[in-house]
């Protein structure tokens, strides 16, 4: 009896500990969400609000919302020409990036041949670098063969923030598919392009997702790139967003409502992304 009661008391003594680890992760999980989200609701509560809410101190967090800074923002070129060479830029650079990268990883993965250790680096080494380092030269460049405040310029220029991502995170998602998948489809009498398409393509669009995902975000985000590569022809959303700022004074509220519109995108681009990667996992399963 006393041997029961000890193990009771034992088995007691486990489950709290457990459910005060628990308690401890769910509390250590939320304060940093609320670390991290804060910032966003922030600017979401600036864009509702009208200037004299803005302003206010102490900052009110009870307030007659408004859209007039989203009516303000959407209603003219400044704000909608900048967002669309946006995506003109990022979707660009991607579709190359995808063209560029999809071939080189699967090379990088498959094929055995002198200096690809070294070719590898050298695209991985395109990251290494800071983008200020590169971006002198590189406008210099730009300004000599005409690609400066172009759409082409700056797709190419892209191409150092989004190639090595995906190369490097897909030659590694390849390198961990099986060769006897392609040996079987070249035994059926395939060729290395249909086991590509058929097989591999499906097998690796986890990794693609991903890495997308994360292209698109680096990519959509960039400031550095734009702000010296670009102009009045090319100007993307995260240097217009500055024409909010003057010597006279700051306009907060559309502002913030630009900033809110230009989240989107990326949001709308990772759901889809995630989408394609649930879906790449599930691939192949079987039911029932």
């Amino acid at each position: 009896m006393t041997a029961v009661l000890l193990q009771e008391d034992a088995a007691k003594r486990r489950r709290r500990r457990k459910n005060t680890k628990h308690a401890v992760v769910i509390a250590v999980l939320c304060a940093w969400s609320v670390f991290a989200l804060a910032p966003i609701v922030w600017i979401l509560l600036m864009s509702l609000k009208q200037p004299g809410d803005i302003a206010s101190y102490p900052p009110k967090f009870f307030f007659s919302p408004t859209l007039a800074n989203y009516a303000e923002v959407l209603s003219g070129p400044e704000f909608l020409t900048p967002f669309a060479n946006s995506l003109i830029v990022t979707l660009g650079a991607l579709a190359l990036t995808l063209v560029i990268g999809l071939p080189t990883a699967y090379s990088l993965a498959r094929f055995a041949f002198k200096g690809r250790e070294n070719i590898a680096f050298g695209i991985l080494s395109l990251r290494f670098a800071p983008e200020l380092l590169i971006i002198l030269p590189l406008y210099l460049i730009f300004q000599n063969v005409n690609l400066h405040d172009t759409y082409l310029g700056l797709i190419l220029a892209y191409q150092l923030v989004t190639l090595p991502m995906l190369v490097w995170m897909l030659r590694s998602f390849i390198e961990d598919l099986p060769k006897e998948l392609e040996e079987a489809v070249a035994i059926d009498g395939g060729t290395r392009w249909t086991a590509f398409r058929h097989v591999l393509f499906r097998l690796m669009a986890p990794g693609l997702g991903a890495s997308l995902m994360l292209s698109f975000i680096w990519a959509w985000n960039n400031y550095t790139l734009p702000l010296v590569l670009s102009g009045r022809n090319t100007e993307v959303i995260t240097t217009g967003i500055q024409q909010y700022i003057s010597f006279q004074s700051i306009a907060w509220g559309p502002m913030a409502a630009a900033t809110v519109i230009s989240l989107i995108p990326g949001i709308l681009f990772a759901l889809l992304s995630l989408r394609w990667i649930v879906d790449g996992l599930t691939a192949g399963t079987v039911k029932g």
